[in-house]
This record gives structure tokens, sequence and C-alpha cells, in this order.
């Protein structure tokens, strides 16, 4: 089972990222699929999530507007588009499977920077 997460990177105030987020070794499209973000010192925080079939999503209160979450489950991939990106916007952004009673797993984390 992995989950690979790519994408991160630096970039300036107001300009844009998009995360990958590519699983295997599980079925991707039973799975409950989430964004969250963590900075030193301070717990995760769960930053989107997606749910299939169906597809409904949710934001956290600090991205609404911003951030797209969007998944293709043809390619087992969870994306993140992130726009009009901030300095508090920096963390290591992780992608996470979920699906209740069976498993729950993590990837590795990418860093996203934003800084002029």
């Amino acid at each position: 089972v992995q989950l690979v997460e790519s994408g991160g990177g630096l970039v300036q105030p107001g300009g844009s990222l998009r995360l990958s987020c590519t699983a295997s070794g599980f079925t991707f499209s039973l799975y409950v699929t989430s964004w969250y973000r963590q900075v030193p010192g301070k717990a995760r925080e769960l930053v989107a999530f997606i749910n299939s079939p169906g597809g409904g999503s949710n934001y956290a209160d600090s991205v609404k507007g911003r951030f797209t979450i969007s998944r293709d489950n043809a390619k087992n991939t969870l994306y993140l588009q992130m726009n009009s990106l901030k300095p508090e916007d920096t963390a290591v952004y992780y992608c996470n499977a979920y699906r209740s009673g069976i498993a729950n797993y993590w990837g590795q984390g990418t860093q996203v920077t934003v800084s002029s």
C-alpha cells in the first residue's frame, strides 16, 4: 500500500500549486480521501476531503474559495489545486485515504512553502 504525494515546492504569495497523490495497493475508489497539513509544533489539520462515489467535498474555513480538491478514480489519484496562496499556508501537506473499520492510510508528505 502506498500514497505518494508530489507537486510541493516554493511559491510566492498569491501564487498557485497543484498537489497530486497517487495511490497503489488498495481499491482507491472505495476510500474517502483527504488532504491534511502540519506545521512544526502544531497538530495536523484537515484541509479538505472528498467522498467516493459521489464526490461530495468539504473544506477548512481557512482555504474555502482558494483550494479545490478533486480525484480521478481511474488514475487512482487525488489532487489539491491551491490558488491565492498565503504565507500561512506553509506546511507539510499529507494525503490520506480512509475507509471506516477497514484502513487509514497516509502519504509521506510534501513541503509547501509560501514566501517572497
